[in-house]
């Protein structure tokens, strides 16, 4: 019955855990899956998390079903953090909010969503990107293409080709953006070139979807957000994936939003009910545990300033060992190779090694990186980053291109 199934590679990240998790070394570092870890390299449970969770078990309310579109609360507190408190778009009935399975569910719910309207769309994402990204576009039933991002021999951003790429795009392309903190490259956009892409999204009437899994871990909650509060005060149609995996270290609670930024209040009305069904023939009915957690933290104001204070420390180490690496691998004659690692923001970056090179630092070194290249730096701490900067030194050739 089932002899024409297939099997599929293995995801590169995922699949990369049972390696480290097998290997005995004890001093093996994992620079692969992107969780924050923090100093003493654990995952951390936040203080303001921890007291929401007192607040929500002295209440014990019941576990009944939560709406399809999820806890008012919670959407609410999303749409406050996206956009800022008292926005004009948000106040004039512009923005619909559902909560999601993550940010993963989030892109596809609006992926779904987008493919019964815009059946004949292309779907453009980053060269490189989460890779996730085109299969959950190509699962959806779209035709998904890569637009030019990265220049791997300038290790930056090839701006002028990826405007090049989008102005010649066909009216109603589905243009998926990295609001921040950009995965795997870590190298964001400008004001100035967020800006021009705004307004020749409306000049060739695209439809750009953000991917905000890392709001916080850039350059700020509210800096971060930039990109899509210009957008949306410009008036321009579009949809955010959020998540709070990272900036809650509710990894396992799936805690994710889509919101959609409508012209009119009518339009954002039937984009609710579009989410909403979508949502109802796919899983019905969003978690609710970790939804009360964020809630209970983004609308109390004590708990909302020290979620703040907790968020700025985990970019701030980011950063530090960004810095500590680099001055590392200086002292050993191979900082030049590796200075565009200090433009970069957020969890990730490029470090210009091929798959070969990766290999050679699992097997002699014990660390871990996934075969791109891609470093997470909430794997590094004090305790390993000398170490860590010896060995990239010692496989390090010049930067070779991305395959």
């Amino acid at each position: 019955m089932f002899a024409s199934f297939q099997t599929y590679p293995a995801d590169p990240i995922f699949s990369l855990l049972p390696r480290f998790q097998k290997d005995h070394r004890p001093r093996k570092v994992n620079l692969g899956i992107g969780l924050y870890y923090d100093e003493q390299g654990e995952l951390p449970v936040l203080p303001s998390v921890r007291e929401a969770l007192t607040n929500i078990h002295t209440q014990s309310k019941p576990s009944s079903y939560l709406p399809m579109e999820g806890h008012s609360d919670y959407r609410r507190a999303v749409q406050q953090l996206l956009f800022g408190m008292n926005c004009p778009v948000v106040a004039s009935g512009k923005v619909s909010t559902i909560q999601t399975l993550g940010g993963t569910g989030a892109l596809r719910i609006g992926a779904d969503v987008l493919k019964r309207h815009f059946p004949e769309s292309q779907v453009w994402v980053s060269e490189p990107t989460w890779e996730n990204q085109l299969a959950i576009f190509k699962s959806a039933g779209f035709d998904v293409h890569r637009y030019p991002y990265y220049n791997p021999y300038s290790q930056s951003i090839d701006f002028e080709s990826l405007v090049s790429c989008l102005k010649g795009l066909a009216p109603r392309s589905i243009v998926v953006l990295h609001a921040c903190c950009h995965n795997p490259t870590g190298l964001d956009l400008s004001i100035q070139q967020w800006n021009e892409i705004s307004s020749l999204v409306v000049e060739n009437c695209l439809i750009p979807f953000f991917d905000f899994a890392y709001q916080g871990f850039g350059n700020g909650i509210e800096e971060d957000a930039y990109a899509i509060r210009a957008m949306a005060r410009c008036g321009v149609p579009c949809l955010v994936a959020n998540s709070f995996s990272k900036n809650f270290a509710l990894y396992g609670e799936r805690c994710g939003a889509l919101t959609f930024v409508c012209p009119t209040p009518e339009q954002a009305e039937l984009a609710y009910a579009e989410m909403v069904n979508t949502v109802r023939a796919n899983y019905s009915n969003p978690p609710s545990h970790g939804a009360y957690i964020i809630a209970n933290v983004l609308l109390d104001s004590t708990l909302h300033e020290l979620w703040r204070s907790e968020v700025d420390g985990m970019r701030i180490r980011l950063q530090s060992m960004r810095t500590v690496l680099v001055e590392a691998l200086a002292r050993d004659n191979h900082g030049h190779r590796f200075r565009h690692l200090l433009e970069t923001r957020g969890m990730f970056a490029l470090t210009g090694l091929n798959a070969r090179q990766v290999e050679t630092l699992r097997d002699e070194f014990a660390i871990y990186l996934v075969d791109s290249g891609r470093l997470c730096f909430s794997g590094l701490n004090a305790k390993n980053v000398e170490r860590v900067a010896s060995s990239l030194a010692r496989v390090s050739t010049e930067p070779t291109p991305i395959s």
